[in-house]
C-alpha cells in the first residue's frame, strides 16, 4: 500500500508526478517536443506505395517531376524515394536513382541469373565512340565544336547512329550566329552505363588507371566534368521552335490551306 504524504496524496503517485516532470523538463531543455502525427504518417506510407507502383509499372526511369505530379501535394519526392530505396537495398531488385529519375533494377550480385543467349549487337565505330565521349564530357556541344576537338569532320551518319541508340539527344540551339544545334546525353545513356548522374563520369585519374588515357599527357590537359541538368537548357541555349523541329525532321510539316 502507498504511504500518505503531508499533502494527503499517496506517496507512489507523488513519485510518478516527479518522474513525469523530470522527463518533460529534459525534452523541453533539448527542444520542442515533436509529437508523431498519425495522419501524416499514413499519407507518407500511401505516397510510398503510389511511387513504388508508378516506378514498377514504367519501362523507363521515372523522373521526380513526373512522380511529384502524381503524388499528394507537399511530398518531398527525393527524401521519399531515398527512404523507399533503403527498404530495397538487400532485396532481389534495387531502387536506383538515375540522375533526377528512379528505376527498379536487378541487384548487381544476381545479374548472372538474367544472362541468356542473344544476338550480339553491332559495336559502335571508333568515330561514334569518340563523338559519344565528346558529347558526354563537353555537353552541351555543337557539331562544329565536336569537329574542333576531334580535329576531323563529324559525319551526320555518326550522329544518327548515336541518336538511334537513344544515348544522345538534340538539346536546343546555341544563341550564336547560325543557331547551331546542341547535343547532350540522355537518361538512357546514364542508365546503360550504370551512372547515378552525369557527374559520375570517370575523371582523368580513373581513365588513366583503366588504360584509356596515356600516362604521358600534354601539360595542361584536363578532362572536363559536365555540371548540367539534362532537362534544363543552359543560359547560352534556346528551345526549338516549330520551324526548327520541321527542319530537323522532328515535326510533320503542317499543310497550308492552299495544299
Amino acid at each position: 500500500m502507498n504511504e500518505i504524504n503531508d499533502s494527503g496524496e499517496p506517496q507512489g503517485i507523488e513519485d510518478m508526478h516527479d518522474a513525469l516532470e523530470d522527463a518533460f523538463s529534459d525534452d523541453i531543455a533539448d527542444g520542442p517536443v515533436v509529437l508523431d502525427n498519425p495522419a501524416e504518417r499514413l499519407v507518407t506510407m500511401e505516397a510510398k506505395r503510389m511511387a513504388e507502383a508508378l516506378v514498377f509499372a514504367s519501362a523507363e526511369p521515372v523522373t521526380e517531376k513526373a512522380l511529384a505530379d502524381r503524388l499528394p501535394d507537399g511530398i518531398d519526392v527525393r527524401s521519399l524515394m531515398e527512404e523507399l530505396a533503403e527498404s530495397y537495398e538487400n532485396r532481389g531488385v534495387n531502387l536506383l536513382r538515375v540522375e533526377n529519375a528512379w528505376a527498379f533494377r536487378t541487384a548487381g550480385d544476381l545479374s548472372f541469373l538474367m544472362q541468356r543467349e542473344q544476338v550480339q549487337q553491332r559495336k559502335l565505330s571508333r568515330a561514334a565512340l569518340e563523338v559519344l565521349a565528346i558529347i558526354a564530357y563537353h555537353q552541351p556541344v555543337t557539331r562544329a565544336e565536336m569537329e574542333e576537338i576531334r580535329g576531323v569532320d563529324t559525319s551526320k551518319g555518326t550522329l544518327d547512329v548515336l541518336l538511334e541508340t537513344g544515348w544522345i539527344k538534340l538539346r536546343g540551339r546555341r544563341k550564336t550566329p547560325g543557331r547551331p544545334v546542341t547535343y547532350g546525353t540522355t537518361l538512357e545513356f546514364i542508365d546503360h552505363f550504370g551512372l547515378t548522374e552525369i557527374r559520375d563520369l570517370p575523371g582523368m585519374d580513373e581513365l588513366k588507371a583503366a588504360g584509356l588515357l596515356s600516362s604521358r599527357m600534354p601539360s595542361g590537359f584536363s578532362v572536363p566534368m559536365p555540371n548540367i541538368d539534362s532537362d534544363a537548357l543552359t543560359d547560352d541555349e534556346e528551345e526549338f521552335g516549330d520551324i526548327d523541329l520541321e527542319e530537323l525532321g522532328l515535326l510533320t510539316p503542317i499543310a497550308s490551306d492552299d495544299d
